[in-house]
């Protein structure tokens, strides 16, 4: 009903447009003093020329626009819609002998396409003046955007078109000194990355957008370490390989999350050396529902394999990543999803025999570090005897790849966790020196939003007013999100030869503190005033800090920059099945397996009374 009477109005006005402007340029032609023949012709005329002017402009669509959102496309409507209708009344006059000077069909023509094209920007300029001039400040949000390019100035518009969407954007940061003093979509660009903080405070912003798609995530991040000393909301674009069709849109727009802050750019694969060894090929991917695993196998998927298997013993997630996958690829893609343990050798030969995987993934192991601790049978059947059962079926039914999922908690390792990785590590190494198939292990640290990580933890904590909970105020972590380690996984697998450990790249370490704190100024809070953080010491088994993974002895580059290779071990296959088999003795007769791991890893030393640190 609403939108008929808004068409009724504008067919009103229109009306009156058409008859007062012919009727002022008549004014205008004879200086007010209009003869009466001319004068006579308009009075008979002006019903019949009225309705062919408003038959014009209904066929030019002029009241099917949405008026609000009024932009120079539709001004060039309206200006084909009036010249159309000036052609028709001259055409009128003509042909009925009640024709006009010339110059007042001109004169009437400017006259109707102003009058005509500014009720139809009226609208827009009255709200616009309104949000700018009498903003309603519990409504709108004053946003500072930061990116005065093609992304920005796109932002810009559709805010500014789009009202109802309470985003007000008053000022714009961009480091290109040519753009300072000028203005975008009359937003003024005020500086560089040295006036956030001023033009915070002085325009009283209450979110930040940074609108920089394309630049390298470094940028993005050294923005954001600035833009968090602010009590701002902060939003930022997605990257443009994330962008459908290169478009901009505020719909795209998102909170920034903690990965922006790492300032980690993309991983470059070299995709032609991962499609011949995956491409058309049977993929198993063991624990392949968790965090690493489903994103192996998303990854995966884009190289078209002949059949992913993803085997796991957990049905809720696996059952979530195969609608996933359906949903994706549809019949594109030859699914098969298996339940089962990788402690249960006979359910894997099962899967052997009857798929034959050319590779395999093994992603399936115990991670939690604390629960191991305590637990630390279960550690042993799921990540030693696991990873040998798998690793043997791989020989045996002559998989060409098998590469084991590892951890840089394997490298002098404290806890049990760690430990029983690397002796998952001895395993695929000694395997492969008796075996036609390549083993190969991958390590790298801490991922970033993975199920038990630290990231859902403190957000479930900020979620509930506080307090966020970190252990010690000088512990550190390497850290990578799940996307660039499955990536990093599948390109170390392209890359092998058999026996080695690649290591990957982890950049810098970085302060859990540091990371919680964060995490609470970018959820809209201020640490210690709205969120408290409260030091709990270190857990049972864990180190303050992990070690630097390229300080390993016998690190070599490789041909990719995030991916680094490990000497191999001289293990002979027989000597580590010795100590596996002195292993599960140890576990049938309830030993102290603290001391017959660190027989059986030299390396290992248990962490003794670590949790008093955080105390200090």
């Amino acid at each position: 009903m609403k939108t008929y009477s808004r068409k009724a109005a504008l067919l009103l006005v229109d009306i009156a447009i058409i008859n007062f402007s012919l009727y002022i340029a008549l004014i205008f032609r004879f200086d007010a003093a209009i003869p009466t023949n001319y004068l006579n012709i308009y009075l008979h005329s002006f019903v019949a020329l009225t309705f062919i002017k408003i038959i014009i402009f209904m066929t030019f669509g002029l009241y099917t626009s949405l008026w609000r959102y009024a932009s120079i496309d539709e001004l060039i409507q309206v200006f084909f819609a009036v010249f159309a209708a000036s052609i028709a009344e001259y055409v009128f006059g003509t042909l009925l002998s009640m024709k006009q000077p010339n110059s007042v069909y001109a004169i009437n023509c400017m006259l109707t396409l102003f009058f005509v094209g500014s009720s139809r920007i009226s609208y827009r300029v009255l709200r616009r003046a309104k949000q700018v001039y009498f903003p309603n400040k519990e409504e709108q949000k004053r946003v500072l955007v930061i990116g005065g390019g093609q992304a920005g100035s796109m932002v810009i518009k559709e805010m500014k078109e789009n009202p109802d969407m309470k985003y007000l954007p008053v000022a714009v940061i961009d480091d290109d000194k040519r753009k300072y003093h000028s203005s975008i979509h009359g937003i003024p660009v005020e500086g560089g990355r040295n006036k956030i903080l001023n033009i915070v405070d002085k325009r009283q912003i209450d979110e930040i957008i940074i609108a920089m798609p394309a630049a390298p995530k470094s940028e993005i991040s050294e923005m954001l370490r600035i833009c968090k000393k602010t009590k701002c909301k902060l939003k930022t674009l997605p990257g443009v390989y994330e962008l459908i069709d290169n478009r901009v849109s505020i719909k795209q727009i998102r909170d920034v999350k903690i990965e922006d802050l790492l300032g980690r750019d993309e991983i470059k694969l070299d995709n032609n050396s991962i499609s011949k060894y995956l491409q058309g090929e049977t993929i198993l991917v063991t624990g392949g529902g968790g965090s690493i695993g489903s994103e192996l196998c998303r990854q995966i998927a884009k190289f078209k394999p002949k059949k992913l298997i993803v085997f796991d013993i957990y049905e809720n997630n696996v059952y979530d990543l195969e609608n996933e996958m359906k949903y994706i690829y549809k019949d594109k893609l030859d699914l098969e999803i298996i339940i089962g343990s990788v402690r249960d050798k006979n359910r894997l030969r099962e899967v052997f025999a009857k798929y034959r995987p050319g590779v395999v993934f093994h992603a399936a192991a115990h991670k939690h570090v604390p629960l191991m601790e305590n637990n630390p049978n279960e550690a042993i059947k799921n990540n030693v005897f696991g990873t040998l059962n798998t690793a043997q079926c791989a020989n045996e039914f002559g998989a060409k790849k098998f590469v084991l999922v590892s951890t840089d908690k394997a490298v002098n390792p404290t806890n049990i966790m760690g430990a029983t990785k690397r002796m998952a590590e001895m395993i695929v190494q000694s395997m492969d020196k008796m075996s036609k198939t390549e083993f190969v292990a991958v390590r790298f640290g801490n991922v970033l939003g993975s199920n038990g990580s630290v990231i859902p933890l403190f957000k479930k904590q900020i979620a509930h007013g506080g307090p966020v909970t970190v252990t010690h105020p000088k512990v550190t972590r390497f850290f990578m999100t799940i996307p660039e380690a499955s990536q990093l996984v599948i390109q170390a697998g392209a890359m092998a030869k058999g026996g080695e450990i690649f290591i990957l790249d982890m950049g810098e370490s970085v302060k859990i503190d540091d990371l919680a704190r964060d995490l609470i100024r970018l959820s809209g809070f201020e640490p210690d005033k709205d969120i408290k953080i409260e030091y709990t010491g270190l857990r049972p088994g864990e180190k303050l800090y992990e070690e630097l993974l390229l300080a390993e002895e016998g690190i070599q580059t490789t041909t990719h920059d995030n991916i680094f290779v490990g000497k191999p071990l001289e293990l002979s296959f027989n000597e580590v099945m010795m100590k596996l088999k002195y292993v599960d003795n140890s576990m049938q007769d309830h030993a102290d397996l603290n001391k017959v791991i660190e027989k059986i890893v030299p390396t290992y030393k248990r962490a003794v009374n670590e949790a008093a640190v955080g105390q200090e």
